[in-house]
């Protein structure tokens, strides 16, 4: 069974780049297109790793990851934040709200899955 990974990005171009490498890593992929969708995902599956965005409409990736840490069922999960932002206030915010880890756009495809394993571990 391989593990599942949801990525929440409201880019069309960056979701479909982030399945291409996660899924040639053997990963099997969900997508959301906004932080909405991403908690609405979340009521059917449950990934072992989640991938979100921080500029999202309707709901940015702060608030995602904050609603995802509130559950209960969710605490376990590791969320790796994906931005072109970099600054060490937005940081801090993605770590308070619950980020496991941060990774700067645009990403390697091997670093990313490096990441994505050494936090699903």
């Amino acid at each position: 069974m391989s593990m599942t990974i949801l990525t929440v990005d409201d880019s069309r171009t960056m979701r479909d780049m982030l399945k291409v490498a996660l899924m040639d890593a053997g990963y099997r992929v969900i997508q959301a297109v906004d932080g909405q969708h991403g908690l609405e995902v979340l009521e059917q599956e449950t990934p072992q790793v989640i991938i979100t965005d921080i500029n999202m409409p309707k709901l940015d990736g702060f608030g995602f990851i904050e609603n995802v840490r509130r559950d209960q069922r969710y605490l376990g999960i590791p969320i790796l934040v994906l931005t072109t932002e970099s600054s060490p206030e937005k940081k801090n915010l993605a770590r308070r709200a619950g980020a496991t880890g941060w990774i700067v756009k645009p990403f390697d495809s091997a670093k990313l899955v490096d990441v994505v394993r050494r936090v699903a571990a």
